[in-house]
């Protein structure tokens, strides 16, 4: 993907009550694990049971799509490195209030109900194996626990994460080794990866299989929210983002690869388990626990990375007025949004107590697609506002292609969580009719923002 940069001068970003605690290998690696969450260990079988053996193609796809929507997230956050990351670049580009906060909101709700769905992850079958505790209990000290390690430092949180990830990491390279000199002492079957499921189309089983694809490369989108707290965010900022993706991407390729040369894609699509399927098919007699280990450093890595979103997207929100101005508050030594950390960490707290894991993860889909279309039509509105300051910019083909890739996903989900979602984003609208009605009280003003 060619880019050139936007030609104005150098500027440093303006101040921010954030302290600017991560460096550029420091966000690779936060973008990197959060994209490399636990959904990986899980999704390739059920892209196994959509694409046969040809599992790499649709996560090839994928990430082609993935890369789409960074692109306009690397222009306009390296153009307005502000906290509230989407939220921002929609009050820039609509004017309307109501639009910046349903924006907001929909990435504040989805981050919320991930960390939820992770929660539930954490606390079931791998937490299971080394110590048998009640699932909700389990899932609620969680989330304390992330809450604290988020309000301690976004330099402790970052180099946490730096632990996760390479954890993270390492077992997925496992994964491609074993399977490696599984096919190199003559075992496997390589014809495999090139398979499509019998009656169905090559065009039909890809799109099915990047349509769950996709999933496994949403996470790139938290780190827009951290932009306050990035080193030189301008030059920096693009290269972790799509060094991420790009190793991300060819991660998850060569593990389609080996998953399909391994075991038989019919074996994997019946597998809630199919990365430890296909360590047990090489026969190296790796131990089964330590699957289960990486698996809960995963889910953990990606509630924290998220939590973190989270808490810095109601910060952001609060300072532009769209939510009440006590969820600005920080800490005076550790500079952490630490009201933001309580209430976002209780939410996902209700939420990890009611639903299932399946259907927050599918309303999580929906609502950052709404969040990735606005993004992607307001680095287009936002080519006429010229800032002073050198920032990344994206040719304008690929915002449009992205656009496209979002509306066929759009199309894909059923009704149900389409309902799910909506009873999400009125609860926003409810929120921003009463933050719209204390404002207007104080001030007089009929916004609670300035245009």
């Amino acid at each position: 993907m060619s880019t050139t940069a936007q030609h104005s001068a150098p500027q440093s970003a303006p101040a921010s009550k954030l302290k600017q605690g991560i460096t550029g290998p420091l966000l690779f690696l936060f973008i990197l694990g959060d994209v490399l969450g636990a959904g990986i260990y899980v999704l390739v079988g059920v892209v196994a049971g959509e694409a046969g053996g040809a599992i790499w193609v649709p996560l090839l796809v994928a990430l082609g799509l993935a890369l789409l929507t960074a692109g306009s997230y690397a222009e306009l956050v390296t153009k307005y490195p502000k906290a509230g990351g989407a939220a921002v670049f929609a009050e820039r580009a609509y004017k309307k209030p109501i639009v910046s906060f349903l924006v907001g909101f929909c990435m504040l709700a989805a981050g919320v109900t991930s960390a939820a769905g992770l929660a539930q992850a954490f606390s079931g079958a791998y937490l299971s194996a080394f110590i048998d505790v009640p699932p909700v209990p389990a899932s609620l000290v969680f989330l304390l626990l992330v809450a604290a390690l988020n309000a301690r430092g976004i330099r402790e949180s970052v180099r946490t994460n730096v632990v996760m990830t390479v954890v993270e990491v390492s077992g997925l390279v496992l994964v491609i080794v074993v399977v490696g000199l599984f096919l190199a002492q003559g075992n496997g079957d390589l014809s495999r990866v090139t398979q499509f499921p019998d009656g169905v189309g090559p065009a039909s089983a890809v799109l099915a299989g990047t349509l769950i694809a996709y999933y496994s490369f949403v996470g790139f989108e938290v780190s827009a929210n951290v932009a306050e707290e990035v080193r030189d965010v301008s030059r920096v900022f693009p290269r972790a983002l799509f060094g991420a993706l790009l190793t991300a991407g060819v991660v998850y390729v060569l593990i389609g690869l080996a998953a399909s040369a391994a075991v038989p894609a019919a074996e994997l699509a019946g597998s809630t388990s199919p990365l430890l399927d296909v360590v047990n098919a090489t026969g190296f007699g790796i131990p089964e626990w330590i699957f289960g280990l990486v698996a809960l450093i995963a889910v953990a890595n990606g509630s924290l990375l998220t939590m973190i979103m989270a808490s810095r997207l109601t910060f952001g929100m609060a300072e532009q007025g769209l939510l009440p101005s006590v969820l600005g508050r920080v800490l005076p030594n550790r500079r952490t949004p630490w009201v933001a950390i309580l209430v976002t960490t209780a939410a996902a707290m209700i939420l990890s107590s009611t639903g299932d894991l399946e259907s927050l993860a599918e309303t999580v889909v929906v609502l950052l697609l709404f969040v990735f279309l606005s993004t992607n039509i307001a680095v287009l509105v936002l080519r006429k506002d010229h800032v002073d300051r050198q920032h990344f910019h994206i040719p304008a083909i690929f915002p449009y292609l992205a656009i496209a890739s979002c509306i066929l996903l759009m199309t894909q989900q059923s009704a149900d969580i389409w309902l799910r979602a909506a009873i999400l984003v009125g609860i926003g609208l409810a929120l921003y009719a009463l933050q719209h009605f204390t404002s207007r009280r104080k001030t007089g003003s009929t916004s609670p923002v300035e245009n």
